[in-house]
């Protein structure tokens, strides 16, 4: 294998230069902000209307409010945190032209080539523009988080929009409550913090439902909310196993190991097992020249094509691919 080595040499692209920090840094202070507005808006909830409430032995409202906000919290804290299921970068010894397939329920798909991480992409499997990375059965990118939405924290997101929900219905009912019950008392702070905080929990309710209304439809279609009208959806889609088989699959179902293992032994440098292969085209990628061709012993100098093929699977992903993820074989 000297004789290889030494046909095909590598350039490495010049690292980049440093990006300005305001692309990330706006986002990371916006989903900043929403995590403190939410701490605001419980504490003047918690320490005006619902401390009168229960002064005057309105004990279930204090009750039922602070176990929905701890819930709320507790997800928005985990969402922001959590893993949607980065496939790491791979290495620049695989490019493009090399072709995979995965069947999955008796429908093929070519896994399409990401230009920025340089490996295949899994079928849903989506290169976020804001986050740099792809994610493993990508649905969106979500603002108010600052975090993409994908198979390994989907269910934390449906937990978030469940309970934003409910807490915001039961701030919304509880301060209304208290203000129909201090309607013979004069106008006081209690009130004013009352007003304030039911005017917000009022607008977010009709949009949270609506939300929530949209992705209980999609988890019992087994769609994606990135994917649009993809072709594979119009008359049969693969990835729906039925409703219910939908709902466990996504929100109970054991998310399994991640694919950064495997996608980096796919993807690794080349090595003594690679084995060279005749009559294919060897594959390029964005920083790898193409190798100069090696004439064949005792011919002319008519130059013969060279390739490297490593044999072995490719990890087939869960289920969801945003348009560009994979391409539906017909």
């Amino acid at each position: 294998m000297p004789v290889l080595k030494d046909a095909m040499p590598l350039m490495k692209e010049p690292h980049p230069l440093p990006q300005a920090p305001l692309p990330w840094i706006l986002p990371s202070l916006f989903a900043a902000f929403n995590v403190v507005l939410l701490v605001v808006f419980s504490g003047l909830f918690f320490a005006f209307p619902c401390r009168w409430l229960a002064q005057n032995g309105e004990w279930a409202f204090p009750l039922v409010t602070g176990l929905l906000c701890v819930l709320t919290f507790f997800s928005l804290v985990s969402l922001n945190f959590s893993d949607p299921g980065i496939l790491h970068q791979g290495s620049n010894e695989q490019g493009p032209m090399m072709v995979h397939v995965v069947w999955v329920n008796q429908r093929a798909f070519r896994l399409q080539w990401c230009q920025k991480c340089c490996f295949h992409r899994p079928p849903r499997t989506y290169h976020c523009p804001w986050c740099n990375i792809c994610v493993e059965d990508f649905d969106h990118h979500c603002k108010w988080v600052n975090n993409c939405i994908g198979h390994r924290n989907f269910r934390f997101f449906m937990l978030l929009v469940l309970s934003l929900c409910l807490y915001s219905g039961a701030l919304l009912v509880t301060c209304l409550i208290f203000l129909v019950r201090t309607t013979h008392l004069p106008f006081s702070m209690d009130k004013a913090m009352a007003i304030l905080v039911t005017v917000p929990a009022a607008g977010f309710l009709v949009p949270l439902f609506l939300l929530l209304l949209i992705q209980a439809m999609s988890v019992s279609a087994a769609q994606r909310s990135c994917e649009g009208k993809c072709r594979y959806l119009q008359g049969y889609n693969p990835f729906d196993h039925g409703c219910a088989s939908n709902w466990y699959l996504t929100i109970c179902a054991p998310l399994g190991p991640k694919y950064m293992a495997e996608a980096v032994w796919l993807q690794r440098v080349a090595g003594s097992d690679w084995v060279p292969m005749q009559n294919l085209h060897f594959p390029v990628c964005p920083s790898v020249l193409s190798p100069p061709a090696l004439p064949e012993p005792g011919s002319g100098p008519q130059p013969q094509s060279l390739s490297l093929h490593k044999p072995g699977k490719v990890p087939s992903g869960r289920g969801s691919s945003p348009p560009g993820g994979s391409e539906l074989l017909h």
